[in-house]
Order: C-alpha cells, then sequence, then structure tokens
C-alpha cells in the first residue's frame, strides 16, 4: 500500500478542522488557542509539502521554511504576552487581557 496525496490531504483536514474546533470550542484559555493556531499552520505546512511532493517543486518546502519561522516568533511572544498576563492578575483568561488595556 502506497500513500497518496489524498491521503496527506485528508490528514491535513483533519489537522485543521480540529484547531478550528479547538478555538471554536475554546475561547478563554490563551495556551489551547495558541495551540490550536500552531495546529492550524501545521496543517497547512502538510498541505505544501505534500503538494511540492507531488508536483517535483521545492517551492512548497520553502515556504514551509517561512511559516515555521513565523510560527517560532509567534509562539515566543505569545508565552511572553501569557507570562506577563499571569504575572498581573493571576490567571490566563482571554478575558483578563481586555483588562490590561493602557
Amino acid at each position: 500500500m502506497t500513500v497518496e496525496l489524498s491521503h496527506y490531504l485528508i490528514l491535513a483536514a483533519i489537522l485543521f478542522s480540529i484547531s478550528i474546533a479547538g478555538i471554536i470550542i475554546n475561547r478563554k484559555n490563551i495556551i489551547i488557542l495558541l495551540m490550536s493556531i500552531e495546529l492550524m499552520l501545521l496543517a497547512v505546512n502538510l498541505n505544501f509539502i505534500a503538494f511540492s511532493h507531488y508536483l517535483n517543486d521545492l517551492a512548497g518546502q520553502v515556504f514551509v521554511f517561512f511559516i515555521l519561522t513565523v510560527a517560532a516568533a509567534e509562539a515566543a511572544i505569545g508565552l511572553a504576552i501569557l507570562v506577563v498576563l499571569f504575572r498581573n492578575k493571576q490567571s490566563i483568561n482571554v478575558e483578563d487581557i481586555s483588562e490590561m488595556k493602557g
């Protein structure tokens, strides 16, 4: 049995659906929101890699490096915001972020 392009696309669609469900169902916990965004980016990366391999073109793999760079920066900034939020409010609820304006 060989792994075809449709298998990769189905897996990416499942990962993307799980990430959308994580964002919609849980809107209070910042950590779960960040994890859902990372899962969404990984699903997109899987699509890029699958099509890149299928079309014998390296452009998709180059885009993956850029997406991974942006994802690493997003994770670092998100965790920094999370640490500041926890130090000030002693919780990680999304609703507490709006109180920190100023």
